[in-house]
């Protein structure tokens, strides 16, 4: 008997592992659906800890009056910073060019689900970026807050959460359901990347502050990973292979962590100077053009690191086919080849030759 066929010292299972063969459920007690409940538990706790920052994030950052003002010195500050001013000016079409990236993004998540025949995971992508949409509808339109007025006393509509970012995460996220599982790191890494850009650059126009571009990767992230969490209940995922190599997923999953890690480092420290702006007006242009780098840098860093978590959760889950009891390895499964799809396989070969003495 195998290492991994052996049970604990006092009986109890041990989690299963690649590897594992059949016997294995007998001899330790694996139940059939743990990797659907391992995966569910993951996804679930992923919804619960973003709705739970989400919460933390709108009340320090719009029911204060310190989160307020640092959002405000954030937008203010693009103004004064000479890189982004220089941009929006040289770069009119940037408005449009994200506009019509948008609507390409949702009709590329579509396509590819249908060319696929995945139609009711395509049905699900376009759930969640609906429903993370009609999320950030209802937090604009309902949740409280103090009511914002400009400079001229004229009453400011609310951009928490920042639908543009809602969207474009929406649609990188939704490549979870529909890419096949050896292309999803690459696909949903590079399509996040893209939704950081759209994120940043409505903080850089003036659209949005900081923290509706974090709210809004944080209400994707909760939407996607609950959807996750009831495809995992349902039973429909199932241990991915693991066949080739994962170099073309790290072309895009290392720049998005690098990303991540950058944008969470110097947001959180720069966040400490920022902060301590005086309650009135004037203020210092370069402390100014320090909050817009910080709320740029943190706005980059969770949306990069929304993009992160889900393909963490499913590393080595695929959402494809239906769960499959226990996994099947050992010499006698060797010795029938590989099953091909929907072929039922079992611990011993179909040799007719073959007894049990």
């Amino acid at each position: 008997m195998a290492s991994y066929d052996r049970p604990r010292a006092g009986g109890s299972p041990r989690p299963l592992k690649t590897g594992d063969t059949w016997w294995y459920a007998a001899v330790a007690g694996e139940a059939a659906g743990s990797f659907r409940a391992r995966a569910r538990t993951r996804t679930r706790r992923a919804c619960l800890g973003a709705v739970l920052v989400l919460t933390v994030v709108y009340a320090g950052l719009v029911l204060t009056t310190t989160g307020r003002r640092w959002g405000d010195a954030a937008v203010t500050g693009r103004r004064a910073d000479s890189a982004a001013v220089t941009v929006i000016r040289d770069h009119p079409s940037l408005a449009g060019l994200t506009t019509v990236s948008l609507v390409l993004g949702c009709v590329l998540l579509l396509a590819v689900g249908l060319i696929r025949k995945r139609y009711a995971l395509t049905g699900a992508a376009a759930g969640a970026v609906v429903t993370a949409l009609a999320v950030t509808g209802l937090l604009q339109r309902y949740a409280p807050r103090p009511r914002l007025v400009d400079t001229a006393g004229a009453l400011v509509p609310s951009g928490f959460p920042s639908v543009q970012t809602t969207l474009a995460l929406g649609v990188a996220l939704g490549l979870v359901f529909v890419v096949p599982h050896r292309q999803r790191a690459l696909a949903v890494g590079l399509a996040t990347l893209w939704a950081a850009a759209v994120g940043t650059y409505t903080i850089a126009s003036g659209q949005h502050r900081p923290g509706d571009v974090i709210a809004a990767a944080l209400v994707v992230l909760a939407v996607v990973s609950g959807l996750l969490a009831v495809i995992a209940r349902k039973g429909k995922v199932s241990p991915a292979p693991r066949r080739g190599t994962p170099l073309p997923g790290l072309l895009a999953t290392v720049p998005l962590a690098l990303l991540a890690a950058a944008g969470l480092g110097a947001g959180l420290w720069l966040l400490g100077d920022t902060l301590a702006l005086p309650a009135t007006a004037p203020y210092d242009p370069a402390e100014l053009r320090l909050a817009h780098r910080c709320g740029q840098a943190l706005a980059a860093g969770v949306v990069a690191a929304a993009g992160l978590i889900p393909l963490l959760l499913l590393r080595r889950v695929d959402l494809d086919g239906a769960a499959a009891p226990y996994r099947l390895d050992g010499p006698f499964v060797e010795a029938a080849g590989v099953p091909g799809d929907g072929e039922l396989v079992g611990p011993f070969t179909e040799d007719g030759d073959h007894e049990i003495s």
